[in-house]
């Protein structure tokens, strides 16, 4: 990773490790960013705009501190400028500083490991799978959206839950693809183990499913 990472702030897409993430980029600032990341480790952060972003979206308007690297395996540069690009989610970073030297935004980051698991914690995510499972059947993902800067395309799910993939890998795929709010997926992301952010998917899920059956009850996120 280079000394500074290049941020790609959008408001309601939050990437998680090892998650991949179709991107549409169009606008000339992060059309830069791409051309300069391509000529340099491939390696962008995506983060979460805070509410608001909207009354300054065009300067600096404030982020969330904490974010995704991911590097693009797949870039394709059209006749406009334009660019369809692939990200595949590498790590946790916290931002340190943020440098306003280019058009775009890069920040001086530092990695967020994700806390070792234990052979209890491990046990505790195999039943969390099992809770998700069951709930996710069948699952449908996020439908398509349009973002300021760039579209983020999330494909459905299949009916079932692949039984191949790794827990870490579902938990973090289901955390990025559900249609959950982006200050809820935030919070996922900034949650310091693949067991803390199991157990909170969890929790989250079943508090969806019980105000769906409970006519006149609604939830709030902070």
């Amino acid at each position: 990773m280079s000394e500074l990472l290049s941020l790609f702030p959008l408001p309601n897409v939050v990437l998680f490790p090892n998650v991949f993430l179709p991107l549409h980029i169009f606008e000339p600032r992060y059309r830069e960013m791409v051309a300069d990341a391509v000529a340099s480790d491939r390696m962008i952060g995506m983060v979460l705009l805070r509410p608001g972003w909207d009354r300054d979206y065009e300067g600096r308007p404030p982020i969330y501190p904490i974010g995704c690297s991911g590097v693009m395996t797949h870039v394709e540069k059209l006749p406009d400028g334009r660019y369809n690009l692939v990200l595949r989610g590498l790590e946790r970073f916290r931002i340190l500083a943020e440098n306003h030297d280019r058009s775009y935004r890069r920040a001086a980051i530092e990695p967020l490991h994700e806390r070792a698991l234990s052979v209890d914690d491990r046990t505790a995510v195999r039943r969390c799978r099992e809770k998700l499972e069951t709930m996710l059947s069948p699952a449908v993902l996020g439908d398509p959206r349009d973002l300021r800067g760039g579209t983020a395309r999330a494909k459905a799910a299949d009916a079932k839950i692949p039984t191949a993939m790794s827990d870490e890998d579902l938990i973090n795929a289901l955390a990025q693809y559900l249609d959950l709010e982006p200050l809820e997926k935030q919070a996922l992301l900034e949650q310091p183990s693949l067991m803390t952010r199991a157990t909170s998917l969890v929790e989250l899920l079943e508090m969806k499913i019980m105000v769906a059956r409970t006519p006149g009850v609604s939830t709030v996120t902070h």
